[in-house]
């Protein structure tokens, strides 16, 4: 056994169990040790963006962290975006990062870099394995750190000299860590707050909004608590049979403008909503002026505890609101917008389905329609890093390979992360891809606006439009693998989606609107 055998068996045995990998010279031992555990599945990405976007999909699915395998300093640095979505969804992930041998650095070859400092700001913990001995407890050590609570990526630096040389003693077993419940004086502060506020919210995020959690936040809707929930989480079911909360306005202006009265802010599993960028003589914090705010559930807290006390410190009912399936009655013709796609989407979605949205201005249209379609997950854009919602896709198809995935894209968005469509078709993973094609940066246009940076002339266009040439979506899907349509009408596509969901494996749909 070599540090590179350790590493995988500990790795295994601590139930992390896929790779997105794009590996370099530096880590061909890890490669070569693939061959030894075939519990260990790797996923070949041509792109680190699309590695570490594919971790973040399979962790927030699988509850359980994957690994990304990259090519010392440059490669990590290729997979940063990705990553700071996954820190902001508090993905577990466990990165490993070769790097040149110990006794090669101080030559300063071509690739050699500060691996260390570059992890730093998107890792929550962060060790390199000088020496062979080390790396499985490291490995043990990295993937309990990356379950926090509230986890995050980890970054696991080994050396070529720590993978090739021998290495002694079994798997190391990490000690999963447990969330603890809020403290009790925290649950009696906000249920006397929540008593005596004229117009009380819960404000829910991470944790508090996952399936177990919002049965208890439903209690609250029903004893009179107005529940929302951030504006981007990590993962949400929605649909049929459960309770939605309105969602926090993502425009500064139209979430105070929605919340004027509030009196009481109530955290579970978040903290205090701001604004996502600052604009011209509008405020940062979104939380209106002498609204009094606590924190029932840190990030790192039991929020379903902290909910379900809550809920029974006010004598909430046992049960609260559930949304009522309720799908479009015809399939929607004329013109194609994103509203009459969101209507196919939810006549044809089968229940169980996983929603990657990287939608960005079209999202709206389909989160509309689906609210009350067949029960389903959604996982958004946590850290606004465009170009997510191809690899998200990629991870949350491994981690659930029963389960239909939709990856919805701006047509923007989909550019960062194009290659993602060939590791789709190479691993035959069941995927509908959608890319809403308006060949513009729309958001952009949004915000020249509100910016107040005035109207786009002739050179602010060039970096604002997608088009002279328009891409040619369906062209560039098929020459890396996958089906291809082009949809101009609603009718169309009506008739390519659901054509898409009565089949297995990967399917790319162009949407013009």
């Amino acid at each position: 056994m070599n540090g590179a055998d350790a590493l995988i068996a500990t790795l295994v045995a601590n139930e992390v169990t896929a790779c997105f990998a794009n590996p370099g010279t530096s880590e061909m031992q890890f490669v070569a040790a693939l061959d030894g555990v075939p519990a260990m599945r790797p996923v070949l990405c041509q792109f680190e963006g699309v590695a570490t976007g594919a971790a973040d999909g399979y962790g927030r699915i699988a509850d359980k962290p994957a690994c990304t395998l990259l090519h010392l300093g440059p490669g990590y640095g290729n997979g940063v975006a990705n990553l700071h979505n996954a820190r902001r969804a508090f993905t577990p992930i466990v990165n490993v990062i070769g790097d040149h041998a110990t006794y090669h650095r101080q030559y300063d070859a071509p690739l050699n870099s500060d691996i260390a400092t570059l992890v730093k700001p998107n890792s929550i913990w962060a060790k390199s394995a000088d020496t062979p001995d080390t790396v499985a407890s490291l490995a043990a050590e990295a993937v309990a750190a990356s379950y926090g609570p509230p986890g995050g990526p980890v970054s696991l630096i080994l050396p070529a000299d720590a993978a090739w040389l021998p290495a002694q003693g079994e798997p190391v077993i990490a000690q999963k860590p447990a969330r603890a419940a809020p403290a009790a004086s925290a649950v009696d502060a906000a249920a006397k707050a929540i008593k005596g506020a004229k117009k009380p919210v819960v404000l829910l995020g991470g944790q508090a909004v996952r399936a177990e959690a919002l049965k208890q936040a439903a209690r609250l809707e029903a004893a009179g608590v107005t529940v929302y929930s951030d504006t981007f989480v990590a993962r949400q079911p929605r649909g049929a049979g459960g309770f939605l909360p309105k969602k926090m306005q993502y425009f500064g202006e139209m979430a105070l403008a929605e919340l004027e009265g509030v009196d009481l802010m109530v955290y579970a599993g978040t903290t205090m909503p701001v604004a996502f960028f600052a604009y011209p003589n509008r405020p940062s914090v979104l939380v209106p002026e002498d609204c009094q705010t606590l924190t029932l559930a840190e990030r790192s807290e039991d929020a379903v505890a902290g909910l379900a006390a809550l809920a029974d410190a006010l004598g909430a009912p046992k049960e609260g609101p559930s949304q009522v399936l309720a799908l479009p009655d015809a399939a929607p013709t004329g013109k194609q917008t994103a509203y009459t796609i969101g209507a196919s989407i939810a006549r044809h979605m089968p229940e169980g389905a996983i929603i990657c949205d990287d939608a960005v201005t079209s999202g709206a249209g389909i989160a509309a329609n689906t609210a009350t379609a067949r029960p389903h997950d959604v996982l958004a854009l946590t850290g606004g890093a465009i170009g997510i919602g191809l690899p998200l896709a990629i991870g949350a198809a491994v981690a659930a390979p029963d389960r239909k995935v939709l990856s919805l894209n701006g047509d923007g968005s989909a550019m960062y992360t194009v290659q993602a469509l060939w590791t789709m078709a190479r691993e035959n993973l069941d995927i509908t891809v959608v890319v809403f094609a308006n060949y513009t940066y729309r958001i952009l246009n949004i915000e020249m606006q509100r910016t107040g940076a005035g109207e786009a002339g002739p050179s602010a266009r060039k970096l604002l439009d997608l088009g002279e040439p328009n891409i040619d979506f369906v062209a560039v899907a098929k020459g890396l693998g996958l089906p291809a349509v082009s949809c101009a009408t609603a009718e169309e596509f009506e008739k390519a989606f659901a054509g898409a969901m009565g089949q297995r494996g990967p399917m790319f749909i162009e949407a013009k609107i």
